[in-house]
């Protein structure tokens, strides 16, 4: 049978028109982020809203929430989250990614309902879940969706740009919610979360991959003239045709994450790097921040604190997408990481002087504040914000969603483990082991990426799996 062909003309890529697209893309991606925003809230949520539920006057609950209760409510999160992506997973390749990213929506719309009418403590935690389900969903598909529309010379800021709009939902949770109630606190995510649900509605196309791979190419054509990617229209009915996805899919999707080998080095990857970031105890400080400067009894009040470390944490993320496309991502990587270490060090340090009781420990009370400023500053440049737009960059297509959500569940397995025992490493470890640990594990993870992490800026999605092969 004849190969179907279909005509098209490309659109000059005149100054104008790469304006009007390129505003298209941000326009695009701004409404993905808006989930975004919603991921960083309900990740930051817990650090304020614990004390408030060990407050008998501010909780909504019959009776203040116990230490192992307010554990739970930090690490629940995880539980939902690791299942979230295989929704995604199975989904994507079949509804498409507009529609998982709306089931997303809808599973934060459900668990912010729920913290405006909570009345237990039961209800706490299936927000907890249910809202770690819907970030599990938002994560993977807006990756994946954002990797896939962007041009190739602006995909990595677009990328990044994901986690520090997360992060910028978290700096709202750390700023605002301190400030009212816990039923409050519902409103403003609800309110995110329907704005989400109406810019996939009205503004958000479907991927052009997708449409490809359906056999929906005059859709795909428009879409990518629309986005300014006429002159890849061929590449991209090439790679993305039905009929080759169809070949590729008679091995199951799963199977071939682990036989084919570019697969196989994308989720090695991936996955080392997810779990570097946890192991730099990331998680840990966000969920507990008011908790560890109570631990280190700074001389800084601990909500002022928080609020100094999100503000720090936005503004140190917009570094990334100033030079991921112009230095890359390795070097970035490679600086944030060391400077991780040398910040959870010092932290270390000041725990040790506060567990022998050093009479110097009174004139540095300042040290944890600065010691924590230091490290998300340098993290969020790099290591915080780079390690997402390569899970985007990574797996071949069949296998993208599903490689995505195996790699960042995996990723979130040893955040939540993390989460879960945190408390009982201090009390058998110390805080100044706890973080050197932590610290020792960001120099592991810059060893891993100098010698095994590949460049991939400037590369395409394609020319990225055949360096990989």
């Amino acid at each position: 049978m004849e190969e179907k062909r279909y005509e098209f003309t490309p659109v000059p890529a005149n100054e104008g028109k790469m304006s009007t697209s390129i505003k298209l893309q941000l326009l695009i991606v701004t409404c993905v982020n808006i989930g975004q925003i919603i991921v960083g809230y309900s990740v930051g949520w817990s650090a304020p809203i614990i004390p408030k539920l060990q407050d008998a006057e501010q909780s909504p609950l019959p009776a203040p929430i116990t230490d192992l209760e307010a554990s739970w409510v930090g690490s629940l999160l995880y539980i939902g989250s690791m299942s979230g992506p295989y929704l995604t997973a199975a989904l994507a390749n079949v509804i498409g990614r507009k529609p998982c990213m709306f089931i997303g929506a809808s599973m934060n719309i459900l668990a912010y309902v729920l913290v405006v009418t909570t009345q237990n403590i039961a209800m706490v935690y299936a927000i907890r879940i249910i809202s770690g389900f819907g970030m599990g969903i938002s994560v993977v598909g807006n990756i994946v969706y954002v990797g896939e529309i962007a041009s190739t010379n602006i995909r990595g800021i677009l990328l990044t740009s994901t986690s520090i709009i997360g992060i910028f939902g978290t700096l709202v949770v750390y700023a605002v919610v301190p400030w009212v109630s816990y039923v409050a606190s519902g409103y403003i995510a609800l309110g995110l979360s329907v704005a989400y649900v109406l810019g996939i509605i009205f503004i958000i196309p479907e991927s052009p991959v997708f449409d490809i791979m359906k056999d929906r190419e005059v859709k795909a054509i428009k879409t990518l003239n629309q986005l300014g990617r006429s002159d890849e229209v061929e590449k991209f009915l090439d790679t993305y045709s039905k009929k080759r996805y169809e070949e590729t899919n008679k091995i199951k999707d799963w199977v071939e994450i682990f036989t084919i080998k570019s697969n196989r080095k994308s989720l090695i990857i991936t996955f080392l790097l997810g779990t570097f970031q946890q192991l730099s105890g990331v998680a840990v400080v966000l969920f507990f921040s008011t908790t560890i400067f109570e631990l280190a009894g700074s001389s800084i009040r601990p909500d002022v604190a928080t609020i100094i470390i999100g503000v720090t944490r936005f503004l140190s993320s917009l570094i990334a997408p100033t030079f991921v496309e112009r230095s890359g991502r390795r070097i970035l990587l490679l600086i944030s990481m060391a400077a991780c270490s040398v910040s959870l060090t010092i932290l270390g340090v000041y725990f040790y002087l506060d567990r022998i009781q050093s009479p110097i420990l009174s004139s540095v009370g300042w040290l944890p504040l600065v010691a924590l400023i230091t490290y998300f500053f340098c993290y969020e440049a790099g290591f915080g914000s780079i390690p997402n737009a390569i899970v985007g960059e990574m797996f071949r297509i069949n296998v993208r969603s599903n490689g995505s959500a195996l790699a960042i569940t995996m990723t979130w397995l040893v955040g939540f483990a993390l989460t879960t025992s945190f408390t009982t490493m201090v009390d058998a470890l110390g805080g100044d082991v706890t973080f050197w640990l932590f610290g020792a594990s960001c120099i592991v993870s810059f060893l891993f990426t100098f010698f095994c992490l590949p460049e991939t800026k400037g590369k395409t999605l394609q020319e990225i799996q055949d360096l990989l092969s």
